[in-house]
């Protein structure tokens, strides 16, 4: 049986909880530590749980080569080599340590996606509480498995994986020693068309891997994040930045402050909502009682008259017998004389 919940910082994460929201940093800093600072601060205001940096260089992720293997056609960055765009893209290590300090003045949890084994080590000796294995790297086994084996909590998140290869990265988590593991549904498009995220894979992959189920969200707005806690996503990661119109690598695909604020609120709206099966009168609903439909004179009775759908009827308010008694009084003596407007009762049948 997977696992109810996963905790970091203190924080647990799972179905019985409101979704963990991650405010996702990526290449938004665009070179300026000031600007991360920012982000941090921002993220903070919004009620994100978390924010997520991305640790590698262009040295870990890449070559400095020209040939077409490695240079990107169509979409955002048409054009650019691998090497240019991660050198434009990375943080640079030594940023880690001042970022790590703001969070924990600002009391927000920070953690990374680390791209090789010494992005691991550094985050190691910061005490990062938790990792993340980025979609693209989801096929890399053997950093899923060096990972997991720092005993922290382990989000996958599984872009272009297919079933096979989801399994492969779960099993190696899991077989490393990773006993809290949170698997986000994601489309690697920047940005990717809401349609293209088929949110009943989540159900089906926490049924299918046994696992903690969450969505790392590339649309560019929030209406499928909401969408995706509704079945079951129980972790929300967003890319966030000051201003979409930054000019950075991932700033035209990530919300900026009122979008962020309005996640993390409508999030934990969606949830609370969601609830659980529940055929009971809501608290909300005790002083609405008496606007129901009730039996209630209609006309004067005497004593000794029938009653007949003239003189009694279903109406509003509810102070009477229920509607579905009518047949019960109908063709029935009075008991006594009744005024117009008087609740029926059973005792008022000879």
């Amino acid at each position: 049986m997977k696992t109810k919940f996963v905790e970091i910082d203190n924080r647990k994460i799972g179905p019985d909880f409101p979704p963990y929201i991650i405010a996702e940093l990526s290449a938004n800093h665009n070179g300026d530590i000031n600007r991360a600072f920012q982000i941090l601060e921002m993220a903070k205001r919004c009620g994100a749980d978390a924010i997520k940096l991305q640790t590698y260089t262009q040295d870990t992720l890449t070559i400095d080569c020209d040939k077409p293997d490695f240079r990107i056609e169509g979409g955002l960055w048409d054009g650019r080599t691998l090497y240019d765009l991660y050198t434009e893209a990375h943080m640079p290590w030594d940023w880690h340590k001042p970022l790590f300090a703001k969070a924990k003045e600002l009391g927000i949890t920070i953690f990374s996606s680390p791209f090789d084994t010494t992005a691991v080590d550094l985050l190691e000796e910061l005490g990062a509480p938790a990792y993340k294995i980025a979609s693209f790297e989801a096929i890399d086994l053997p950093l899923i498995e060096y990972v997991a084996k720092t005993g922290k909590p382990l989000i996958i998140s599984t872009g272009m994986a297919n079933k096979e290869e989801i399994q492969e990265a779960v099993e190696t988590a899991k077989n490393a020693g990773c006993n809290e593991l949170v698997v986000l549904h994601c489309v690697s498009g920047y940005p990717a068309p809401s349609g293209d995220y088929n949110l009943a894979t989540i159900p089906d992959m926490a049924q299918r891997f046994d696992v903690l189920t969450g969505l790392s969200d590339h649309t560019i707005d929030n209406t499928t994040a909401i969408a995706s806690v509704v079945l079951g996503a129980c972790l929300i990661e967003k890319h966030v930045t000051l201003d979409r119109n930054g000019g950075g690598p991932d700033d035209s695909f990530s919300l900026e402050e009122p979008e962020l604020f309005q996640l993390c609120r409508d999030a934990k709206i969606a949830w609370e909502a969601l609830g659980k099966v529940n055929y009971e009168r809501k608290e909300s609903e005790k002083g609405n009682l008496v606007f129901r439909r009730s039996l209630y004179v209609v006309k004067d009775v005497k004593a000794g008259e029938i009653f007949t759908h003239e003189n009694i009827r279903s109406i509003r308010p509810g102070y009477g017998v229920p509607p579905k008694n009518i047949e019960r009084f109908l063709g029935k003596k009075a008991e006594k004389t009744i005024k117009m407007g008087t609740p029926l009762s059973n005792d008022h049948i000879a």
